[in-house]
């Protein structure tokens, strides 16, 4: 077996603390922009309803929460999605940075009614947008809407879309 030399081995201890250096900068990044490498799985959750349907949703109401949304899902129940809320409508962009699920996005306005639906590729950073100023982006697996016959105009109900009580 050889022997290292002081200088392989130094160099050696060098690689080592560069390559944690770069982990150490990567999971600092992450951290700063509010988005860490676990999925968010302890968030509020909503029923909703699309017609006999039930949907079961992680809120996401924060900016960090939003940012993360089912960032790092490997996988979603039957009827899990996430329901997104923004302070107030504006044209909605997603994408699928760091998610492994294929996604369907309902773009949904005040009153529950489904804007446009946009189908996206896992890991894929293409953006996808409401075509028109939501408040609210319900994230379901792909193909969940589309195997009930659920599209634009379909109206959700549940506690965000009920009018207020006078």
């Amino acid at each position: 077996m050889p022997r290292a030399t002081p200088s392989s081995s130094w160099r050696r201890v060098q690689r080592r603390g560069l390559v944690a250096a770069a982990a150490a900068w990567a999971v600092a990044s992450a951290c700063a922009q509010g988005v860490a490498e676990a999925p968010q799985r302890d968030l509020p959750r909503v029923t909703l309803r699309a017609g006999m349907h039930l949907i079961h949703a992680q809120v996401a109401a924060t900016h960090a929460q939003r940012a993360t949304g089912l960032m790092w899902r490997r996988e979603l129940g039957p009827n899990e999605g996430m329901l997104f809320v923004f302070e107030a409508p504006a044209v909605q962009c997603f994408w699928m940075k760091n998610t492994y699920v294929p996604l369907t996005a309902a773009f949904v306005a005040d009153d529950g009614r489904i804007v446009n639906l946009a189908d996206m590729r896992p890991l894929d950073e293409t953006s996808h947008c409401s075509n028109e100023p939501v408040r609210y982006v319900l994230e379901m697996a792909q193909g969940w809407f589309r195997q009930r016959g659920i599209g634009p105009g379909f109206r959700l109900a549940g506690p965000p879309f009920q009018a207020p009580q006078r």
